[in-house]
């Protein structure tokens, strides 16, 4: 599991910063990559990575704000050139009306796409995917649009089979360990019946990622950060600037660290940056939330971050 920032810019493209958008690269899990946002020239920075636009799968959008939106008519049009059949029916989630901004654009400019789109407009927050190995949680943040954060949690893995165990009770190799890691019961071929439940090692603990979309300060980020290993939070403003925050209906780094406190997160990043902060204003940000939470990063674009499993 990857996180890949293709744009940490807010409002407009800058020099050093593309507008929003968030690789979630799951490649060694299932195979595939989620968007989260599509800002304004996304397809042009998933040029300069190793992303394969066929293997996006899923694609979330946070609001309708155009920083998060503008790019996506373009990368589904040249996805259809990139064997995106293959991976069969792409889905889209967002607030209500992304499907007709997506469908508007592409029949105003005739763009016909070879692979099926399937919309989620979100209504009701909680579950949101449910999947064999991932779940997707939404719920709304405040901002002057409707706008969502997501929570993505990876299953638990099963325990690794205690091949020692069973090899000093003499049972003999073979499809039975196929079985009894599957946690069945088998019976041996002298008479035993074992259950492989009890020749499990401990479940490895699945991988929890948050990424909010825009936002003041609200409850519903903590539920959505709660014991999260990395969440991604918006830093339009700094550290004296609270009350424009407020006005904007945005977030400060400030309360960011101090949300990735208080929800136990494991890695914070700052992302969303205004065009005002750059060169060592932009490092500011980072060195400011360090007095609140240790473990915050700066987003820049093409950062990517390995997410690691939890160590008990």
């Amino acid at each position: 599991m990857e996180i890949e920032f293709l744009g940490t810019g807010a409002g407009s493209p800058a020099k050093s910063r593309n507008v929003t958008s968030i690789a979630l690269k799951l490649l060694e899990e299932i195979n595939e990559v989620w968007l989260f946002d599509v800002g304004e020239g996304t397809q042009h920075q998933i040029l300069k990575t190793s992303i394969r636009p066929r293997k996006v799968t899923r694609i979330f959008i946070t609001h309708l704000h155009g920083d998060h939106l503008f790019g996506l008519p373009g990368f589904l049009s040249s996805r259809s050139f990139q064997g995106a059949q293959q991976m069969g029916t792409l889905v889209i989630y967002g607030p209500k009306g992304v499907k007709d901004f997506v469908q508007m654009s592409l029949r105003v400019s005739q763009s016909k796409l070879t692979y099926k789109i399937k919309y989620v407009e979100i209504e009701q927050t909680g579950l949101l995917v449910d999947e064999e190995r991932f779940k997707v949680y939404v719920d709304r943040l405040d901002h002057r649009i409707e706008c969502f954060g997501y929570r993505v949690v990876e299953n638990d893995y099963a325990g690794e089979l205690q091949v020692e165990r069973l090899k000093e009770e003499h049972v003999p190799a073979g499809p039975l360990y196929g079985k009894l890691k599957a946690g069945e019961k088998v019976e041996l071929p002298d008479g035993r019946i074992i259950d492989g439940k009890n020749y499990l090692g401990e479940k490895k603990k699945g991988r929890v990622v948050t990424i909010l979309g825009d936002t003041r300060q609200t409850s519903s980020i903590l539920e959505l950060a709660k014991n999260a290993d990395v969440l991604v939070h918006e830093s339009t403003f700094g550290r004296d600037e609270a009350q424009l925050a407020f006005n904007y209906h945005h977030s400060t780094n400030m309360q960011a660290a101090k949300v990735a406190k208080q929800a136990g997160v494991k890695r914070l990043f700052l992302t969303h940056i205004s065009a005002r902060y750059i060169g060592a204003k932009a490092l500011q940000l980072e060195k400011d939330a360090h007095k609140v939470f240790g473990n915050t990063i700066l987003a820049n674009d093409f950062d990517t971050y390995v997410v690691p499993f939890s160590h008990k």
